[in-house]
């Protein structure tokens, strides 16, 4: 029997928002890989083998994905969000590059996902809505100075920014410098979406201007929308809706 791998997003937490090409490899598959949380999202089944792993192991997850397809199996290997965004596509497919060449001819499928950004953006309003970027603030795989010099840029083309990963327990620090870095660079009013854990039951979401903005306001399960110098606030009772206007025209 020939084995698959898909690479799967299983969108922001809502089951709602999983896409049915994702419930049908989910259907199919013999084996199920993923960090525990992301394991834990998908149902027990009879004739489904759950392969649950500590978030940092990455490319030894992707590696015994790859090898189980190889023998025959039919692999999920599940991210929140979208696979392709901060998730499990780039590694199974850093694996893929480095591994036996044999391992290139082996049937492979991204499954796209609803992600955090997307999420978040459209319980806010539309703060995407023009021209906007994705950073992540996590400086396990790249330094710090790499990403102030990508905030500084995104800024500069003013840009209306993703953030993901602000602020976990081993990394306190790294928001609060992200606050400080764009404090210098932007207006004091820039609008700021701490959306928390969207579509779940401990949904929250908080806006902000960047001056009243705190690092405690963002964890690991916030992503932070940061407006561009074009984004606008609509007052009305419950929050304001927020979007960025489709035109940057003077």
């Amino acid at each position: 029997m020939k084995g698959w791998l898909a690479i799967a997003g299983l969108g922001p937490g809502d089951a709602d928002l999983v896409t049915p090409q994702v419930s049908a490899a989910l259907e199919e598959a013999t084996d199920l890989v993923g960090y525990g949380p992301y394991v834990a999202r998908v149902a027990p089944r009879e004739g489904l083998l759950r392969h649950e792993t500590d978030n940092r192991e990455e490319l030894e997850r992707a590696r015994h994905a790859i090898a189980m397809a190889m023998e025959g199996r039919r692999v999920v290997v599940v991210s929140s969000g979208d696979p392709g965004v901060f998730a499990m596509a780039s590694a199974v497919f850093e694996a893929v590059e480095a591994g036996p060449p044999v391992w290139r001819d082996l049937d492979i499928r991204v499954l796209p996902g609803v992600t955090a950004m997307l999420a978040a953006a459209a319980r806010a309003g539309a703060p995407l809505g023009h021209d906007f970027c994705a950073i992540n603030l996590s400086d396990n795989l790249k330094p710090w100075e790499v990403i102030a010099r990508r905030l500084r840029l995104a800024v500069e083309a003013d840009f209306a920014m993703a953030l993901y990963n602000p602020r976990s327990k081993a990394r306190p620090e790294g928001f609060g410098r992200a606050l400080t870095l764009l404090r210098e660079v932007c207006a004091a009013e820039r609008v700021l979406v701490f959306a928390r854990a969207v579509s779940t039951p401990e949904e929250s979401l908080r806006v902000a201007t960047l001056a009243a903005a705190t690092p405690e306001m963002a964890d690991m399960r916030t992503v932070v929308l940061v407006g561009s110098s074009l984004t606008r606030l609509i007052a009305r009772d419950g929050g304001p809706l927020v979007y960025t206007p489709r035109s940057a025209l003077p």
